[in-house]
C-alpha cells in the first residue's frame, strides 16, 4: 500500500512538473518586423556558409593530430549519399535559425537533433548553429523552466556525443570569434542602460502626474466642502439675526422668551464661530498645500442651495431614495441621538451618501446596511454592503469620493476606513471626535 501510495504520489509530482514546465514564466517577444528580417538574413547566411562548407569537404581526409603523438584520422562524407546527408543538415540546422526568436526551445531541439546527427568528421557543420540555438534559448524563450532543464541536456548530449574531437577553429578566426561576442556584450549592456534609464524617466512622469492629479483632486475637494461650511455658518447667522430680532421685539413684554431667545442666539454664535475656524482652518490647509485656488473658488463660486445642509435627521430620507433604486438598505442606530453640531452632521451624512451611492455604482443586486453609534466621546458611522456586479455607472467615477470624505473628515479630527470585506463587500467606516456632553 505504501508503495503504491509513493508511486502515485511520484507520478503526480512528475504531472505537475510537466504542467508547470509547460506554463509560460513570462510573455512571448514581441518582435518587429526589422528582427523577423534580421533572423531570415542570419538563417540564410549560415545556410550559404554551411552547404558550401558540406559540399568543398565531401570526401576529404583530414589528419589531425591533438595533443602531439595522438594523430586522429576523419574521414569525412563522401558520394552522392554524403553530399546529400551534409546539405540535409546543414539546411536543417541553418533553416531551423530563422525562428530562434518565435519559437527558440523548438529550435534548440531541431538543432541539437541536426548536430547530434552530424558525423563528428564535419561537426562544425551544425556546431555554430548548436551555439547560437543555446544562445537564443536562454534569451528569449518564455518557457523559463523547461529552458533550464532543456538547455544541460542539450549541452551534454552534444558534448559527450561521439568521439568527443571538437571542431577546430582555424587561427584566422580566433580573433574574430574573441572580439564579435566583446562588442555583443558592450553593446547588450549599453542597450540595457538606455532602457533603464527609459523606464526610471517614465515612471518618474507617472509619478509627477499621479501627485499632481492628487494634489489638484484634494484642493478641489477642499473647496467644495468650505463652501458647504460656509452655508453652514451662513445658516447659524440667520437664526442669529431672526433671534435677535425676536429677542428685541419681545424684550419689555415678555423678559422670558427675551431670554430664550438669547440663549439661542447664544449657541448658534457658539456654532458659527466653530464652523468658522474650520473653514478656516480648511482653507489655510489648502494654501499651505500649494496655493489659493480652493479660496478664490469658493470666493468666486454663488451658494447653490440657501438651505441648511443635510445632517443625520435627514438620513431617513436619504435611506428612501436609495432603496427606491431596488437596494435594499437597513439602518441601525445604537447609543442615545444627540444634537450634533452642523458641521458633524453633515460629514456624517455625506459618508453614508457616498457609501451608499458607491453601493448602488458597484454592487448592483446587493443591500447594504447603515450603523450609526453615538458614543460619549466620539460618532461613528459604518456603512457595509454583500457585494456585487459593476452598475452601469461604475466606469464613471473619477475616484474622488474618497477623497473628499478623508478631508471633509479630516477638518474635525476624524478618520476614514474603506477597503473590501474578508466575507466580500465593501465596507466604509468613519469615526469622528465628539464633546462629551
Amino acid at each position: 500500500m505504501n508503495v503504491r501510495t509513493t508511486a502515485t504520489r511520484l507520478r503526480g509530482l512528475a504531472r505537475d512538473a510537466v504542467r508547470d514546465a509547460m506554463v509560460p514564466t513570462g510573455p512571448p517577444p514581441r518582435l518587429s518586423r526589422r528582427a523577423r528580417y534580421a533572423d531570415l538574413v542570419l538563417a540564410l547566411f549560415f545556410g550559404v556558409a554551411t552547404v558550401h562548407y558540406g559540399i568543398d569537404n565531401i570526401g576529404v581526409v583530414v589528419i589531425r593530430e591533438s595533443p602531439p603523438g595522438d594523430v586522429h584520422i576523419l574521414a569525412r562524407p563522401s558520394g552522392l549519399a554524403g553530399g546529400a546527408l551534409m546539405v540535409s543538415l546543414a539546411v536543417v540546422a541553418s533553416g531551423a535559425l530563422a525562428l530562434r526568436r518565435r519559437q527558440p526551445l523548438a529550435v534548440l531541439c531541431v538543432v541539437t537533433a541536426a548536430t547530434l546527427a552530424t558525423p563528428q568528421s564535419v561537426l562544425r557543420l551544425t556546431f555554430y548553429a548548436f551555439v547560437l540555438a543555446v544562445y537564443s534559448a536562454a534569451v528569449y524563450s518564455p518557457y523559463r523552466v523547461a529552458t533550464l532543464a532543456a538547455l544541460p541536456v542539450s549541452v551534454l548530449l552534444v558534448g559527450t556525443s561521439g568521439n568527443a574531437v571538437t571542431p577546430i577553429v582555424p587561427n584566422e578566426y580566433i580573433a574574430l570569434l574573441i572580439v564579435v561576442p566583446l562588442a555583443m556584450a558592450a553593446v547588450g549592456v549599453r542597450t540595457w542602460r538606455l532602457r533603464t534609464d527609459e523606464s526610471r524617466t517614465r515612471i518618474s512622469a507617472l509619478e509627477r502626474e499621479q501627485a499632481e492629479a492628487l494634489r489638484r483632486a484634494v484642493e478641489h475637494e477642499r473647496a467644495r466642502i468650505a463652501r458647504e461650511l460656509h452655508d453652514v455658518v451662513t445658516h447659524n447667522v440667520s437664526v442669529m439675526i431672526i433671534q435677535a430680532g425676536a429677542a428685541r421685539t419681545v424684550m419689555k413684554t415678555s423678559p422670558e422668551q427675551a431670554g430664550e431667545a438669547l440663549l439661542a442666539v447664544e449657541a448658534s454664535g457658539r456654532s458659527a464661530m466653530t464652523e468658522l475656524r474650520h473653514v478656516m482652518g480648511l482653507l489655510t490647509m489648502a494654501g499651505e498645500d500649494g496655493g489659493r485656488d480652493g479660496e478664490a473658488e469658493q470666493d468666486g463660486a454663488p451658494a447653490e442651495d440657501l438651505a441648511p445642509q443635510p445632517g443625520l435627521e435627514r438620513l431617513d430620507a436619504l435611506v428612501g431614495r436609495v432603496r427606491d433604486t431596488g437596494v435594499p438598505v437597513s439602518v441601525t442606530v445604537s447609543g442615545a441621538p444627540r444634537e450634533l453640531p452642523s458641521g458633524i452632521g453633515l460629514a456624517a451624512y455625506r459618508v453614508v451618501q457616498e457609501a451608499l451611492t458607491n453601493a448602488v455604482k458597484h454592487a448592483a443586486g446587493a443591500s447594504a446596511a447603515v450603523t450609526v453609534a453615538y458614543g460619549r466621546d466620539r460618532l461613528r458611522v459604518e456603512v457595509t454592503d454583500t457585494g456585487g456586479r459593476p452598475g452601469p455607472g461604475a466606469a464613471s467615477g473619477d475616484g474622488r469620493g474618497l477623497i473628499g470624505l478623508r478631508e471633509r473628515l479630516a477638518v474635525y479630527g476624524g478618520t476614514l476606513a474603506a477597503g473590501a470585506r474578508p466575507a466580500g463587500g465593501y465596507r466604509v467606516e468613519a469615526v469622528i471626535p465628539l464633546e462629551a456632553p
